[in-house]
């Protein structure tokens, strides 16, 4: 693996000439897929905001390695799906990351348009309390 890729882009889609590597893991490391699917946990690349959770299967992460658009597998549906592909809220990958266990995936993507089915840019936007939302405790 290479300490960059060549291809990336900065979020205004111009050429890095020193960008970060695409997949952030050690040499010939890769997520678990023991068990099926491993959590996929979607941030904005240039805010840091959670934007959403997914799955992955193996299919999915080497799919969205291939392609650099984000790619899941969704459990009720039971196939592969790629963000965007009927909304055309697609998800631009800049940096894969895989956590200690090897478990789950951190995207760190850029966003064309909100994240959520519901329309909101992300899936954590949450209701007032008073509307029956989590909200911030009182201290």
């Amino acid at each position: 693996m290479s300490d960059a890729d060549p291809d990336a882009l900065s979020p205004s889609g111009e050429p890095l000439a020193s960008a970060p590597p695409l997949v952030a893991e050690p040499e010939g490391r890769s997520p678990d897929f023991s068990r099926g699917l491993v959590t996929a946990v979607v941030q904005d690349a240039g805010t840091a905001e959670v934007l959403m959770v997914a799955h992955m299967n193996r299919q999915a992460y080497e799919a969205t390695l291939a392609t650099r658009r984000a790619t899941f597998w969704s459990r009720s549906r039971e196939r592969l799906w790629q963000k965007g592909e009927t909304s055309g809220n697609s998800m631009r990958i800049i940096q894969v990351r895989l956590d200690c266990d090897g478990d789950a995936v951190l995207l760190l993507v850029e966003p064309a348009g909100p994240a959520c089915h519901t329309g909101a840019r992300s899936c954590f936007v949450a209701p007032p309390p008073g509307a029956g939302g989590v909200g911030i405790p009182a201290r």
